[in-house]
């Protein structure tokens, strides 16, 4: 399908949504949450990972406020729920790992956006803002529910009632994203890092992603009956089986993603 906002690649078994407005730094309008959304529902059925990156300079400047004549007709209740709560389910429920490419500055939804992936790696030069309170506004797009749990309470509430700046490699290190990357090494490590994952075993992935995802809110048993379903499933694939008989030959597997 073509798309107007945003740009779709794919190459052995990975699928590249770049968000393409560079112009306005990759601001969310409306059409580009609706383009993104089935775009990661398609690529979801055919690619063993998704990277998730923005033209240009920047990753995502978050909501775009200049596409609506009126600020004052922006019905946000109404955005959240219908358009963005869509995608950051899809995303969040994507049967294959998602990693976010932050290239660039990740503002406001933007910022969300990325923490919604299941892995953000992003480039030294980039960096995060919690910008909602310099417009008069509360942070939304799911911040407020990923930001503490991977920052912890002080943090994310300092983060998002002063709405500074975090660098890459600050957010880093509080365990707010898994690494910053050099510049200059960025695109060949995104590379590798997506193909490491497009040739591992997809549905074990699978298992990671919901389990993690599910113990928030399960108590001890019931994510310990999770494990146990989870890992049943990933026991009757082929790449288990791989994966034993190659550990036994002492040699690399080769998984096929089922």
């Amino acid at each position: 399908m073509d798309y107007q906002t945003i740009r779709v690649t794919a190459t052995g078994g990975v699928a590249t949504l770049t968000l393409n407005r560079p112009e306005v730094m990759n601001a969310l309008s409306s059409q580009m949450r609706a383009e993104l959304l089935d775009a990661f529902r398609a690529a979801e059925k055919t690619a063993r990972v998704i990277v998730l990156t923005g033209a240009g300079r920047a990753f995502c400047s978050g909501q775009d406020l200049g596409d609506r004549a009126r600020i004052a007709e922006i019905d946000l209740e109404r955005t959240l729920r219908d358009e963005y709560e869509p995608l950051l389910r899809a995303i969040m429920d994507c049967a294959v790992p998602v990693i976010a490419a932050v290239n660039g500055p990740a503002a406001g939804a933007g910022a969300n956006l990325a923490l919604a992936c299941d892995v953000v790696i992003a480039a030294e030069s980039a960096s995060f803002i919690q910008a909602f309170t310099r417009i008069g506004l509360m942070p939304d797009a799911g911040g407020t529910y990923w930001l503490p749990r991977q920052v912890g309470f002080a943090r994310a509430m300092g983060a998002m009632l002063f709405a500074d700046k975090i660098s890459a490699r600050q957010a880093a290190e509080w365990g707010m994203i898994w690494e910053a990357v050099a510049d200059d090494a960025f695109a060949d490590h995104i590379t590798a890092r997506a193909g490491a994952l497009a040739t591992g075993p997809t549905v074990a992935y699978r298992g990671v992603k919901q389990a993690l995802r599910q113990s928030s809110s399960n108590d001890l048993d019931a994510q310990l009956a999770l494990e146990a379903q989870l890992q049943g499933a990933c026991g009757q694939t082929r790449d288990f089986m791989e994966g034993v008989v190659a550990f036994l030959e002492k040699r690399p597997a080769a998984f096929e993603g089922r």
